[in-house]
């Protein structure tokens, strides 16, 4: 698929509902204990959810198998350090949901996490869409 303002548009609406599946709907109890440890298991099958899911868009709009499998290993790397950083910031700090710094760290996560599908789009648009 040719870079349009469309598939920009289509890619990013994609990302975004994937986003909001995989972060809201698909994570399990493994996935969401013991957060602040940086080797987890859980966070690594999380942040592989997303790279499944990323790697779906990508091929709806007519990406290349290389292409998608690199986006999906730089996504997983990527998200995985987010979700740590995040986890790990508000254990240190002690921060729990009814605590305003506990929103803050998770606002902070959530714009990354969407300025990653913004990078990743524009990665798409200058090297690989056609």
């Amino acid at each position: 698929m040719p870079a349009t303002v469309s598939s920009v548009l289509i890619l990013l609406c994609l990302l975004q509902i994937k986003h909001m599946f995989a972060d809201y709907f698909l994570q399990t109890p493994r996935m969401l204990s013991g957060r602040g440890e940086y080797l987890h298991l859980g966070r690594a099958q999380h942040a592989g959810v997303h790279a499944i899911g990323s790697a779906i868009a990508f091929a709806i709009v007519g990406a290349s198998p290389a292409f998608i499998i690199v986006m999906a290993l730089l996504e997983w790397a990527v998200h995985f350090n987010i979700d740590w950083g995040k986890a790990r910031y508000s254990e240190m700090k002690g921060y729990g949901p009814t605590q305003a710094g506990y929103w803050r760290a998770s606002g902070f996560d959530q714009a990354l996490h969407h300025l990653t599908y913004l990078a990743m789009v524009w990665i798409w648009v200058e090297f690989a869409a056609r």
